[in-house]
């Protein structure tokens, strides 16, 4: 191993393929499109590392502001785990948040990834589950959304800081759905469509607008925090199923929104 010659560096567009294979090997549902999202809002702070030239290792920094930071896509090839190569990019991110002055950084990690995270000075915050449903057919997601973007003026409050650069990407892959002070996000995935971010401001509305959104086909995947009693509710209710438990990790200041209110997170990579 001695001879092996390794490097860090930032993502480009043109490492994009090796990146998805690295999430592909994970069993994560990322698409190219995820990886283009990333790069596209944060190309100064996506991280890999290449051995002989063959990309092995990635972590990502997205910031909403100097309020927030959030860490993702911290993955390393099978065949390169256990070797320091995720502590070496945690390093680099986090000393650039650091550098840039953001107050806090949290992220979503695994139990496996746990006491990692909590050598860089992580916490607990709270727990974080991935629901699943899974039916015949086509996912199908809204092909229009209505002209009221309520989103632009109050997703700064329920999230804790202001992701509107993150929002108007994933509009312009997928067009939210809005109805009252409600509002949700869908995308296509690699293995399911992916719902959320979803805000409401209860559940009779939350659950309107998501079962108008999705239908009753399709595999789709739900991101949502279980101390919201009421997005469990309605996610049972809509025939999901947990699959995936972590825990949402804080690093520096504590930073929480309006969590009654929020019924999808964005995906673990995005907080």
């Amino acid at each position: 191993m001695a001879d092996e010659h390794t490097g860090e560096g930032l993502l480009h567009s043109e490492d994009i393929a090796p990146a998805l294979q690295l999430s592909t090997q994970a069993g994560w549902n990322q698409t190219e499109g995820d990886w283009q999202t990333l790069l596209d809002l944060a190309p100064k702070s996506c991280w890999a590392i290449e051995i002989d030239g063959k990309l092995v290792a990635t972590t990502t920094l997205l910031g909403y502001g100097r309020r927030l930071g959030w860490i993702g896509m911290v993955l390393t090839n099978k065949e390169y785990q256990r070797r320091g190569l995720a502590r070496r990019l945690l390093t680099t991110v986090l000393a650039q948040a650091d550098d840039l002055g953001i107050e806090t950084v949290k992220l979503d990690a695994t139990e496996q990834g746990r006491p990692l995270y909590e050598k860089f000075g992580f916490r607990f915050e709270q727990e974080i589950e991935r629901w699943s449903r899974t039916r015949d057919g086509a996912p199908r997601l809204p092909f229009r959304s209505n002209s009221e973007e309520v989103w632009r003026n109050s997703d700064a409050v329920v999230f804790g800081a202001d992701r509107s650069p993150l929002l108007e990407k994933l509009a312009q892959r997928s067009p939210p759905v809005s109805q009252s002070h409600s509002y949700l996000f869908v995308r296509k995935g690699r293995v399911t469509a992916h719902l959320g971010p979803c805000v409401s401001k209860n559940a009779a509305a939350a659950r309107s607008i998501i079962e108008q959104s999705i239908g009753d086909t399709g595999n789709w995947s739900w991101d949502l925090l279980p101390k919201n009693r009421e997005a469990v509710a309605v996610a049972r209710d809509l025939g999901f199923s947990p699959q995936r438990h972590l825990i949402r990790m804080v690093r520096g200041k504590d930073l929480r929104g309006n969590e009654s209110a929020v019924y999808a997170t964005a995906g673990f990579e995005l907080g």
